[in-house]
């Protein structure tokens, strides 16, 4: 492909989504946290220099951000030099008019272990605290607050609005 065929791709959805049927952002946004709060694992993508993964991982939603604890991995290659993410919920793949999921660009922090913030996202899920002190490793908790939304959902269609929706927070 030539630089201009890679940009026309990538420029692809910006044009159609310049001209697409938009949902009102309040029913826009109570139908993704809706989506989100229905499933409870992502697709999170990290990277920094050539460095990229992309890793499967339980999440909670609370308090307008996706919280993720890890005991860690290569993920925080990627985290180490670029707070960046990106991250992905999708339904399986049940034929093109069933389309249905959600992908999220925002920025992710490292929560201090054991400050507040961190006991309250582990009381959130339910985990003792105790528990997590007596590990022979600390457990990380990942802190994703989002940007960006881009929800596809055929659904959609039938209440009279593109199946892509974007949505700027």
């Amino acid at each position: 492909m030539t630089h201009e065929e890679y940009q026309a791709a990538a420029n692809h959805w910006i044009e159609k989504d310049a001209a697409s049927k938009k949902m009102p952002t309040d029913q826009l946004w109570a139908a993704m946290e809706e989506y989100i709060q229905a499933n409870n694992t992502c697709a999170l993508a990290t990277g920094s220099g050539s460095f990229i993964r992309c890793t499967p991982i339980e999440y909670a939603w609370h308090d307008g951000a996706f919280w993720i604890f890890s005991e860690g991995g290569r993920k925080f290659v990627g985290l180490e030099g670029n707070q960046n993410v990106c991250l992905a919920i999708y339904d399986r793949y049940d034929g093109f008019g069933k389309l249905k999921g959600l992908q999220v660009s925002g920025m992710a922090e490292i929560v201090e272990p054991f400050s507040a913030e961190y006991v309250h996202a582990a009381e959130w899920k339910k985990i003792p605290v105790d528990a997590l002190k007596k590990l022979p490793f600390t457990m990380n908790l990942i802190k994703i607050l989002p940007k960006e939304f881009d929800f596809l959902n055929s659904a959609l269609k039938e209440e009279g609005y593109d199946s892509r929706q974007h949505y700027v927070r």
